[in-house]
């Protein structure tokens, strides 16, 4: 049995494209001292990924050209040289796109599964619902009967700052890109009004929707958007950018014209980087799962099969193809 790796092939130029990517088999390594050998069952599919294959670092840096392209991901330890992990052991980490992987168990978190999916794990459970609880509720500082704008609403991060914020006793309104994923939005996740930005106008829906103004804007798109929505701040408002997938296929982003209006709201803007709250993972997953069990967040997926699916499920992203969070099934 080989490896089945999907490396990056070359930078991309605007839209990732399948020959940014290449396929490699290679020999699975026996683990050494305190490492684990895994067999991958799911990767995430995150808007991340596209910055991780540009050169140099922000918060992390870029994949090497040639190496496995980086992915956060859940499987089952099939081989360990360590107590601390036992063959069967359902563990998390980001060992990348690759079907298997000897890493460091430093690098792993064992997973205690309960009814859900494992795949789970890499979306709700996993870094995109970190994210959302996170920068939500530490930097967004929601209050009851306050408005919380979301953009790109209808992804798993947005979904779920929606869903917690109607928990917290907001008044939600997102944007998505088709009256379905609208729909989806209102019905399933409780959201008290949307936007489709396709089909409607964004600036005069705004100020309909939230007439009092914006207490909390919670950025998942960028772009001219975000320009929009700093002139709906309420007093005190939080801006809280999360993403830009906007702009992430474009070689120059789009910087604010009216950022000023940050200094007439009074208010803050600020980023999240979920990799601040490690530490705290345990108990918003803890909380997570409770939400769930009392019905008040609902979760969907988007699985695609087959890891040599890699490249064009990446691009679902950034054409609004997938429905739900999106991940990639390998066994």
């Amino acid at each position: 049995m080989k490896n089945t790796q999907i490396t990056l092939a070359s930078r991309p130029d605007g839209m990732v494209k399948a020959t940014d990517f290449a396929i490699a088999k290679k020999e699975i390594l026996q683990p050494g001292e305190n490492q684990v050998t895994v067999e991958t069952h799911y990767i995430s599919i995150d808007p991340a990924m596209r910055g991780w294959m540009n050169e140099g670092t922000t918060y992390i840096k870029g994949v090497e050209i040639g190496t496995p392209m980086r992915a956060f991901t859940v499987g089952k330890v099939v081989s360990s040289t360590t107590r601390d992990f036992s063959e069967g052991d359902l563990v998390s980490g980001m060992w990348g796109v690759q079907t298997h992987a000897t890493v460091d168990v430093k690098t792993l978190s064992k997973i205690e599964l309960g009814t859900e999916s494992i795949s789970w794990h890499l979306g709700i459970l996993g870094m995109p619902g970190m994210t959302a609880y996170f920068g939500l509720i530490e930097k967004g500082k929601p209050q009851k009967g306050e408005t919380i704008f979301i953009s790109g609403a209808a992804g798993i991060v947005g979904s779920t700052v929606g869903q917690i914020a109607k928990i917290y006793g907001c008044k939600v309104v997102g944007t998505a890109g088709s009256d379905e994923k609208c729909l989806y939005l209102q019905e399933k996740c409780g959201f008290d009004a949307t936007i489709n930005y396709k089909t409607e106008n964004v600036d005069e829906m705004l100020s309909h929707h939230c007439p009092n103004g914006v207490d909390i804007f919670y950025d998942n798109v960028g772009g001219p958007l975000l320009d929009t929505v700093l002139t709906k701040l309420a007093r005190g408002a939080r801006v809280v950018i999360c993403g830009a997938i906007s702009q992430y296929n474009t070689k120059q982003f789009y910087g604010p014209s009216n950022y000023m209006k940050i200094v007439s709201a009074r208010g803050i803007l600020t980023g999240i980087i979920v990799f601040d709250y490690i530490a705290e993972y345990p108990t918003a997953v803890k909380q997570i799962k409770r939400w769930i069990s009392e019905e008040k967040i609902s979760y969907e997926e988007h699985l695609v099969e087959g890891i040599e699916k890699f490249p064009e499920a990446l691009k679902m992203l950034f054409t609004g193809e997938n429905f739900g969070k999106l991940t990639l099934k390998v066994k």
